[in-house]
């Protein structure tokens, strides 16, 4: 948690804009803040990008709430939320691709779409003035020509970044939308996403020669190393699968030069007029991508991936964890940021934040003086990603998952998968981030925890990298690269290099593309990637198809015999036992770390239990910890364990019993608009307003028009 930027508003006359792809992409947006900084100096060029910055971080609505929070933390073989279909119907439709179909879905009822849209838009309006005054200062030229990073046209990068991100994340949630580079003109008709992508490509390869590596610092900007994995996001994005509308004429995706683009197309929609497909020519932006990933991991400045845990005691053992733990750590650590972020988004305590509220361990407290306050838990996760996909071994699955939140009473509490929020229900939650963790709990007042988000790391880097040397395997020397990165991340999950065994891991997930893509899986959890991962890899129907086939096989093992045993040796069952225990007399601490014994009901599952010093606060209490047993491995209800457990003070608890009563919560709704051979339908709807001023109307199905 860090302070947030301090700035300020300078006011002077606009200077006239210059832009690149204007000719071609001329349409531009509202300018809804565009305050007028001189882009000349250091200073006043530093004071109008904070602004910007604090323009994302507060109004982005697309990292941290918004529609990331309606359908980035949910919708995918791995992720979900909470509560019930029918409590949160306006999230769970589109997060699970518009079953019944786009035409009946009101596209007014959640404004979180049209605030994304606005915001992003404002922040875009901003940027714009920010590069245009520096373009037209008389020493553009000669910093741009110096051939090296310099102060100025390092803020000049920065600026360029931060637009370029903001289209990549309008395309990636509304497909084809309006671009502009110049402020102060109403924008008007839509803009082939792919040309917006090649547009923004350009400019980010234009800047990147004169931006500075990222130090130990500087995470809180976008530095060279983030416009080198941005450009590989882009990239992936760009020559990847997407769904696009055939209502727009057959001449109206084109390329920068203004040329009609061909598709590979895998399904067609006369219904949603859309086709599911990619580039002809999607191969060249791999190659781009390769070329600006692998100059990150060559020259990757203060950011690396995290190999060891230097912390001592209870809580390490985990260079996993540690990458989160360091986001929780107070101002005045000498960790400032995390050593594998690359950029992070930057909040401060007292502020309005989503981590832990909505992406993390959850609490049951109160909305003030809690112990710790409320939290949500937005963050969820289906059973057979915790239970099935993890390897009993891999360091990550506690980490990312837990079954406990907190009473807000100082007491661990086992979180049931009846529907619901908070800690009362909905399942396994998120634990990257966690009020208990934080070196000063925010106890005043629920939301204003301070956590940062960090918005790329290293890890993400190195997959990358993997996958575009993989999806050009036809070289030995590709391949092998390949290997060696999805080694590099992989080996970081395991205690040591044999227990992880890449080779068996390519072979059981049915080879290198395909184990690439389930290492980012089990990598960034929680982090919202594996939605669209899918989509764009080509591999939402698969994964679909193999949810459904292993949940309704676990389904039917705990209905027929009480437990499931999945194929890693994890097994649930229908009921398991718990008890609270005091932790601080049995083990000297509350809040616990890494833990292999299994046979240990406090410490293992780890990464849980409660804070160690909550007497700080006014706590009093002493049996803080849940003690739990079976959660891996069946006990037999009727047997000799399950008696000597409840002769000993612990109480049988249904647990996987639940999800048979919650069947259409679990399995049936679950991406259940995703039907074989139609093209998925995952873009938002433009609002009806945006629809109306811009002179633009939606495509797949949506209505234009307010209902």
């Amino acid at each position: 948690m860090k302070n947030i930027f301090k700035y300020t508003i300078l006011g002077v006359s606009i200077i006239g804009m210059t832009t690149s792809c204007s000719d071609y992409l001329n349409t531009s947006s509202p300018s809804t803040a565009t305050p007028d900084f001189v882009y000349s100096n250091p200073r006043t060029a530093k004071l109008a990008l904070d602004n910007a910055y604090e323009l994302w971080r507060a109004s982005g609505s697309v990292h941290s709430n918004g529609v990331f929070y309606d359908v980035v933390i949910g919708g995918s073989d791995s992720e979900r939320h909470p509560e019930a279909w029918d409590a949160q119907a306006a999230r769970q439709i589109p997060e699970n691709l518009y079953p019944g179909g786009t035409s009946s879905y009101n596209i007014d009822i959640d404004g979180n779409f049209k605030t994304a849209y606005n915001n992003l838009y404002s922040i875009i309006s901003t940027c714009n003035t920010l590069i245009g005054q520096f373009e037209a200062t008389d020493t553009y030229k000669e910093y741009m020509n110096s051939g090296s990073a310099s102060v100025m046209s390092d803020l000049y990068g920065q600026a360029v970044a931060l637009r370029s991100t903001c289209y990549m994340e309008l395309c990636r949630f509304f497909g084809d939308v309006p671009y502009t580079t110049v402020t102060g003109q109403k924008a008007n008709g839509l803009t082939p996403r792919d040309s917006i992508y090649e547009c923004v490509l350009n400019d980010l390869q234009r800047v990147e020669p004169y931006m500075y590596y990222v130090t130990s610092t500087t995470k809180n900007t976008m530095s060279r190393n983030y416009v080198d994995g941005l450009i590989g996001r882009i990239c992936l994005y760009a020559g990847g699968y997407a769904t696009r509308r055939t209502d727009l004429g057959n001449d109206f995706y084109k390329d920068i030069e203004g040329k009609t683009i061909t598709f590979n197309n895998i399904s067609t929609s006369a219904t949603t007029k859309s086709a599911y497909g990619r580039r002809s020519d999607w191969a060249k932006f791999y190659t781009i991508a390769a070329k600006y990933l692998q100059d990150c991991v060559d020259n990757h400045g203060a950011a690396s991936l995290c190999t060891t845990d230097p912390r001592s005691g209870v809580c390490s053992g985990n260079p996993y964890q540690y990458v989160f733990q360091q986001t929780m750590m107070d101002d005045a650590s000498s960790e400032t940021y995390s050593s594998e972020s690359i950029y992070e988004i930057v909040e401060t305590q007292g502020v309005q934040t989503e981590r832990p509220y909505a992406f993390g361990r959850p609490s049951s407290g109160g909305s003030s003086n809690g112990y710790p306050c409320k939290s949500y838990g937005q963050s969820r996760f289906n059973p057979i990603y915790y239970y099935g996909d993890f390897d009993p071994n891999d360091m990550r699955r506690d980490v990312t998952c837990t079954v406990t939140g907190s009473t807000g009473k100082s007491v661990e509490k086992l979180i049931s998968f009846k529907p619901g929020s908070k800690s009362d229900g909905g399942g396994i939650v998120l634990n990257k981030w966690d009020d208990n963790r934080m070196d000063k709990p925010y106890v005043t007042k629920q939301r204003l925890s301070g956590i940062n988000d960090p918005y790329m790391r290293f890890s993400e880097i190195l997959l990358m990298l993997a996958e575009v040397y993989a999806e050009d395997g036809t070289t030995v020397q590709n391949t092998s690269l390949a290997n060696t990165y999805l080694a590099q991340v992989h080996n970081r999950a395991f205690k040591t290099p044999t227990l992880s065994n890449v080779s068996q891991f390519i072979t059981d997930c049915g080879g290198l593309k395909k184990a690439i893509l389930q290492e980012r899986k089990l990598e960034f959890g929680g982090e919202g990637m594996r939605r669209y991962d899918l989509i764009r890899t080509g591999m939402l129907q698969d994964a679909n198809t193999d949810f459904h086939a292993k949940t309704s096989a676990m389904l039917n093992g705990l209905s027929t015999q009480g437990y499931y045993t999945f194929p890693n040796g994890n097994q649930i069952s229908n009921y398991i036992w718990i008890k609270d225990v005091d932790a601080k007399s049995l083990k000297g601490y509350r809040l616990t770390g890494q833990c292999t014994d299994t046979t240990d009901p406090i410490l293992f599952p780890g990464w849980r239990g409660q804070n160690n010093n909550w007497e700080a606060y006014g706590f009093t209490g002493t049996a803080t910890n849940l003690a739990i047993k079976g959660l891996f491995n069946y006990i037999d209800p009727a047997g000799s364990e399950a008696k000597a457990l409840e002769a000993s003070g612990y109480k049988k608890t249904e647990w996987g019993k639940t999800l048979l009563t919650y069947q259409v919560d679990y399995n049936t709704y679950i991406l259940s608009g995703c039907v074989a051979n139609t093209p998925p339908i995952y873009l938002v709807p433009l609002s009806s307003e945006t629809c109306s001023t811009a002179g633009v109307t939606n495509g797949y199905g949506f209505s234009s028009n307010a209902q």
